[in-house]
């Protein structure tokens, strides 16, 4: 449950949800990431990954479920969710595919939070192209020196998204309101937001920070 005693009803309040992506999340990428995968650690190394990251969603899911939120309050900002206008489609469509992690924001606004489009199109398309170059490059077992350069130019984009995403948060989101990122275990959003936003981490991170290694292994096929 939110702290009142913490939060500052005049203030903007993010609460931070770290995540995991499932195989679902990956979308046209997730046949080519689970035979990477596959590639790289065999069968047991993928059935221990899909029962890590479910373990690690119902986790966040007691969490968020014991947070009480003012639901009228609530923006929610989502990891690779476009501004374009289909943001409820989107999450719709994902949730019934079964996106653990739509599932929970589809509860949220059917309570009557409000879904927010968060990133970029044109940067997610771009990390797109360059997550199918590296993972062809993986498959045809290409240089490390190319690879390197794939994913120096994966973490500037990656940088940019950041960026974008914090100065979305900090154009939309008003005083007395909540806004609920769920965000990769990657991304640095919380650098570049300013000052006057009050961040609530109801998520230990440690606690599924076992599943860094998998997001990282996620990242070398489909960014977080």
């Amino acid at each position: 449950m939110i702290d009142t005693k913490i939060h500052r009803p005049s203030k903007r309040t993010l609460i931070y949800i770290p995540i995991i992506h499932t195989e679902t999340d990956m979308g046209s990428l997730s046949e080519s990431v689970k035979q990477a995968t596959l590639s790289k650690f065999g069968k047991n190394g993928w059935k221990q990954k899909v029962e890590l990251v479910d373990k690690v969603w119902t986790y966040i899911e007691l969490a968020i479920a014991d947070l009480n939120l003012p639901f009228e309050r609530i923006r929610i900002y989502q990891d690779a969710l476009p501004i374009c206008g289909k943001e409820i489609e989107i999450v719709t469509d994902l949730a019934k595919g079964g996106s653990r992690n739509h599932q929970i924001l589809l509860h949220l606004i059917e309570k009557g939070a409000m879904i927010m489009g968060t990133e970029s199109l044109e940067l997610l398309m771009k990390e797109y192209e360059l997550t199918k170059q590296n993972l062809a490059m993986i498959e045809n077992s290409k240089s490390n020196e190319e690879l390197v350069y794939l994913k120096t130019l994966s973490e500037s984009i990656l940088r940019k998204r950041d960026e974008f995403i914090a100065n979305r948060i900090h154009l939309t989101l008003r005083n007395g309101e909540f806004g609920t990122l769920f965000i990769g275990m990657l991304h640095t959003v919380l650098n570049f937001l300013p000052d006057d936003i009050q961040i609530i981490h109801p998520i230990n991170k440690s606690s599924i920070n076992c599943g860094r290694n998998n997001e990282e292994e996620q990242k070398s096929g489909a960014d977080s």
